[in-house]
């Protein structure tokens, strides 16, 4: 059940960090009011994967996560570039994020 936390929590973070993009420095209530209470949230369940989870495990795939999945999000929906480098560099981390979990106590 640990992985499933981690994964909602990594799937949170990038909804915080949209949410907090769209928020305008905050100035914006209905975006601000998602970023809290998608920050809140993933937290709370990378707090819960962290009672089976190794520290440096769980930390590592959560902001993997975050990182590779705002990345998305900045290309799919705001119109971000994507040029080779930035893809290479993504796929670096999806590299890591796996290894990471197949290095991992199951």
């Amino acid at each position: 059940m640990a992985w499933v936390y981690l994964g909602i929590a990594g799937l949170l973070e990038i909804v915080w960090a949209f949410a907090m993009k769209q928020s305008d420095g905050f100035t914006r209530l209905g975006p601000s009011i998602v970023t809290l209470v998608a920050m809140i949230g993933s937290f709370v369940l990378l707090s819960l994967s962290m009672k089976s989870l190794p520290l440096g495990t769980a930390y590592t795939i959560w902001t993997g996560i975050g990182a590779v999945g705002a990345f998305l999000v900045g290309i799919l929906w705001l119109g971000e570039q994507a040029n080779a480098m930035r893809i290479a560099a993504a796929l670096l981390i999806v590299g890591g994020l796996l290894l990471m979990k197949l290095s991992s106590p199951a």
